[in-house]
């Protein structure tokens, strides 16, 4: 069975004299603080132009199609081995 519990109500204290909403004001603060930081960050973010995207695209195409074509030939190698060591093997 669910219970329900009651949110303490503002100013309110405990039998020690805390304020009950302390943590939640904490949390609050904190959250206030993290957004303030991450708009500041936002505000140093530039684009980039598109002479910069368009080399940037280029250095990653070419390196993709280098390591694909490194792959492959590791890959072909390793088969070819694979395929004469098993028929030397199974065919003495």
């Amino acid at each position: 069975m669910a219970k329900s519990v009651a949110a303490p109500e503002p100013g309110k204290r405990d039998a020690e004299g805390n304020d009950r909403l302390a943590p939640v004001k904490a949390r609050t603060e904190q959250l206030g603080d993290f957004l303030r930081d991450v708009r500041s960050e936002t505000k140093k973010v530039s684009t980039p132009s598109r002479e910069q995207v368009q080399s940037t695209t280029l250095v990653v195409v070419i390196t993709v199609f280098i390591f694909a074509m490194y792959f492959w030939l590791v890959d072909n190698l390793l088969r070819y081995s694979l395929d004469k060591f098993i028929y030397r093997f199974s065919h003495h």
